[in-house]
């Protein structure tokens, strides 16, 4: 027992050297938090209210896809609503699902709404690059080939699930997670419904 309980302990110890080690450099980097992934009955589209009840990512922040030499951060969005969408140009739900994104955005960036693309596994960066230029987004992405950012998402996220979306409310708390592809009526009246809840108290 006492040899399980020491093994247990390195391996611990060993994990958080490695997180360690990799959130240096030009690596995404996600810390802290307070949401905790919960998805009962394995929902796939998961609302969290009322609002006090919603749980904050730990702090995003990442190299910016198109441009190599400047940082994103989830700070850049103070005050509003953030739609975070985990994708990848190799994967053929994403090359589907991102005009109906760009959609929501063009239609309501106007009311205080900020979208952010999260490119994993992508270890191919020109060709992300020339996936968002060929489909005409106009929202930024972070670079993040090796996930580093999904430890944002509070424990128990499905990280194998891409592409997903969070959305975040004006204080920028988890208020919702979709774990498959979506369509711009899924996720306009979501958005349209946290840009309606109060800001942030001054």
């Amino acid at each position: 027992m006492r040899s399980k309980v020491i093994a247990a302990v390195a391996a611990t110890i060993a994990v958080a050297a490695l997180l360690t080690g990799c959130s240096t450099g030009d690596d995404a980097v996600a810390q802290g938090g307070s949401f905790e992934f919960v998805a009962p009955g394995g929902k796939t589209d998961i609302f969290y209210d009322p609002p006090e009840s919603r749980g904050r990512p730990g702090a995003l922040t990442g190299p910016d896809l198109m441009n190599p030499d400047q940082k994103l951060s989830l700070d850049d969005f103070a005050g509003k609503v953030v739609v975070i969408n985990v994708w990848g140009q190799w994967c053929a739900p994403c090359r589907s699902e991102i005009g109906q994104l760009q959609q929501v955005y063009d239609a309501t960036k106007g009311d205080g709404v900020a979208f952010l693309g999260i490119d994993v596994r992508d270890n191919n960066r020109e060709a992300a690059h020339d996936f968002i230029v060929d489909r005409k987004v106009t929202y930024p992405s972070i670079y993040d080939p090796s996930m580093r950012t999904m430890i944002a998402f509070g424990g128990k996220y499905p990280t194998t699930v891409i592409p997903s979306t969070i959305v975040l409310d004006r204080e920028h708390r988890v208020a919702a997670v979709f774990l498959r592809e979506l369509l711009a009526e899924d996720l306009q009246p979501v958005v349209a419904r946290l840009a309606a809840e109060p800001g942030p108290k001054s």
